[in-house]
């Protein structure tokens, strides 16, 4: 793994300030810029360590933290904190994200992706048909609340990743997200596997799916390279 450079920033976000956990190559760049969206846990280890193997691979990854600074392991709590989220606060934060990462020097402004799982897989999708700078959006079983009435607003290109044992983004719903896609000529690869909600989560062995987590991994990868790094 390549050396990285990591901390955690504040930025402008909704007249006000937010923070996130920021990863980078040591050395280098300018990169393309990642956004990483939490899953209902919170800004936890697991979303700083995907951030840091995504900064491995040679972008400036940005892990945005929904909950101000609230974590928890607790399903009840985090159902709770969950639910407090108001979708349009969470997009202005994830909207200063991307600022942030435009502003800087060692990031490419005109290549911004974004992935996230869980919550943060449907938040990866709001932000990439609410702000034209992401041109690439990989959400791991996560479909928004407000769904994807406004799919017209993607201007890029979106690798989806489900599991195929999910009550939450069942078929049905990834149903929904193809058509939406399809409806609005939106480049997009969808891909469901036989595994668990969660399956992507390496520290949560009662989901987590080593085979399909490492297939999905080779495919956001791939997608990334292709649409961010060209």
């Amino acid at each position: 793994m390549a050396i990285l450079s990591y901390e955690y920033i504040e930025f402008a976000a909704n007249g006000g300030s937010a923070g996130g956990y920021l990863a980078r190559p040591a050395e280098g760049g300018p990169f393309p810029g990642v956004v990483v969206i939490q899953e209902w846990w919170g800004l936890n280890p697991n979303i700083c360590d995907i951030a840091n193997r995504i900064a491995a691979e040679g972008y400036v990854a940005l892990a945005p933290d929904l909950y101000h600074g609230q974590i928890t392991a607790e399903p009840d709590e985090a159902q709770k904190i969950m639910m407090g989220v108001q979708e349009p606060q969470a997009l202005q934060d994830m909207n200063g994200a991307v600022a942030a990462l435009q502003a800087r020097d060692d990031v490419r402004s005109d290549r911004i992706g974004v992935t996230g799982f869980c919550l943060g897989g449907g938040m990866s999708l709001l932000l990439a048909m609410h702000n034209p700078a992401v041109t690439a959006a990989a959400p791991f079983y996560g479909i928004p609340g407000e769904g994807m009435a406004a799919a017209d607003g993607i201007t890029g290109a979106v690798l989806g990743v489900f599991a195929g044992k999910d009550d939450w983004v069942n078929a049905e719903a990834v149903a929904s997200i193809r058509t939406a896609l399809e409806q609005h000529n939106v480049r997009h690869e969808l891909h469901t596997y036989d595994a668990e909600h969660g399956f992507f989560n390496d520290t949560s062995p009662d989901v987590y799916h080593p085979e399909a987590a490492s297939d999905a991994w080779q495919k956001l990868k791939a997608f990334f390279a292709a649409e961010l790094q060209a």
